[in-house]
C-alpha cells in the first residue's frame, strides 16, 4: 500500500494479507491522531495552540507521546535535535506548507541559537509544559514516531514495515524472507538504489539536498543548526542510519549532518551503524552497515 501525507511519500506492507486491513487502519489512526496533535500548518492543531500559549498548558496524550520522542531525539544527539528551531525556520522563510513553499525574499534576519529540550518545562507524567517565548516544530520526530506506533501496534500479528518519507521502520520478515530496504538520497524514488535487508529494526535518511528553498541569491533548508540558529551546513550531502526505531534513527541521521566530519564517531560510539554521502558522492560506511546489492 502506497500513501501520501504532509507532502511526503509512504507504504506499508505486511507479511501476511490478512494483516494490511487492520494495519491501515492502525496506519490512518496515528496519522490522523498525529497530523492533529502536531501539524503547525494546522490553525486548528495542539500544537498551533500551544505555540501561541502562555504559561502552564495541559497536553493531549498523542502530543505528550510527541515530545517524549522529541525529548530522547535531543537526548541521543546531545542537543543537537531539538523541537525549539521553530523560529528559525519562520525567520528564514518556512511559515507556510512546503508545497506552496517557493522563492523568499532575502530579507535582513536576525538568528540565534535554539533553546535548550529544558526550556520546556515539560513535565510527562503530568502532561504539562510552562510555555514561555520559546516555539516549536515537530515534523521531523513526528513521522519518524507514526512508524514507530503503526509497526509496534502491527507486529504482533506478524511483520511489517511502514516508510514515511525515507524513515523505515521494520518488524519480523517479508512474505519472501527479510524485508529488503532500498537506501534513496532523495524524496524521488528511482528504483535503483542500493537495497539492504532489515528484519528488526529502523533505517532513517536525512539530506540537506530536499526541502529547500531559495532565499535570495542563498538555498536554505529544512535542517536547522541549533547552535547558530541557521539553515545547515555539511561536508555530508545524505546521512543514513540504522536503530532500533526510527525516532533514533531519524535522531542520528540528522545529528551526522551537523557533526560534519566527527558524525562517524559519534555514530560509531553510540553503536549504531551509518552511511554517510559526501558532495562529490563519496559514500563512507560506519559501524556494522549491512552489504549492500544493487538493484
Amino acid at each position: 500500500m502506497n500513501f501520501t501525507i504532509w507532502g511526503l511519500s509512504g507504504s506499508l506492507h505486511t507479511e501476511r494479507d490478512s494483516q494490511l486491513a487492520f494495519a491501515q487502519d492502525r496506519l490512518h489512526h496515528w496519522i490522523d491522531a498525529v497530523d492533529a496533535a502536531c501539524n503547525r500548518f494546522r490553525a486548528d492543531s495542539e500544537i498551533t495552540r500551544l505555540n501561541a500559549a502562555r504559561g502552564e498548558v495541559a497536553l493531549s496524550d498523542t502530543l505528550t507521546r510527541a515530545l517524549v520522542a522529541a525529548r530522547r531525539a535531543s537526548e541521543l544527539t546531545e542537543g543537537l535535535c531539538v523541537p525549539t528551531v521553530l523560529p528559525s525556520l519562520l525567520a528564514l522563510g518556512y511559515d507556510r506548507d512546503y508545497d506552496t513553499l517557493n522563492a523568499v525574499a532575502d530579507e535582513p534576519v536576525d538568528l540565534h541559537p535554539a533553546p535548550a529540550f529544558d526550556t520546556l518545562g515539560f513535565d510527562e507524567a503530568t502532561r504539562r509544559v510552562t510555555r514561555t517565548d520559546w516555539m516549536i516544530d515537530l515534523g521531523a520526530s513526528a513521522k519518524a514516531l507514526v512508524a514507530d506506533l503503526v509497526v509496534e501496534d502491527v507486529s504482533p500479528t506478524g511483520g511489517v514495515v511502514v516508510e514515511i518519507g525515507g524513515d523505515v521502520c521494520a518488524r519480523g520478515r517479508g512474505p519472501e524472507g527479510p524485508w529488503v530496504i532500498g537506501v534513496a538520497e532523495t524524496l524521488a524514488v528511482t528504483g535503483d538504489e542500493p537495497r539492504i535487508t532489515l528484519e528488526n529494526g529502523a533505517v532513517a535518511t536525512s539530506s540537506n539536498q530536499v526541502r529547500t528553498w531559495q532565499r535570495g541569491a542563498r538555498r536554505v533548508g529544512h535542517i536547522i543548526d541549533p547552535r547558530t540558529g541557521d539553515s545547515a551546513r555539511s561536508v555530508y550531502r545524505t546521512a543514513s542510519v540504522i536503530d532500533a526505531d526510527c525516532v533514533g534513527a531519524n535522531a542520528f541521521a540528522t545529528a551526522a549532518l551537523l557533526w560534519g566530519e566527527d558524525a562517524g564517531w559519534h555514530i560509531t560510539q553510540a553503536g549504531r551503524s551509518a552511511r554517510l554521502v559526501r558532495h562529490d558522492g563519496t559514500v563512507e560506511l560506519f559501524g556494522a552497515w549491512p552489504r549492500e546489492e544493487a538493484a
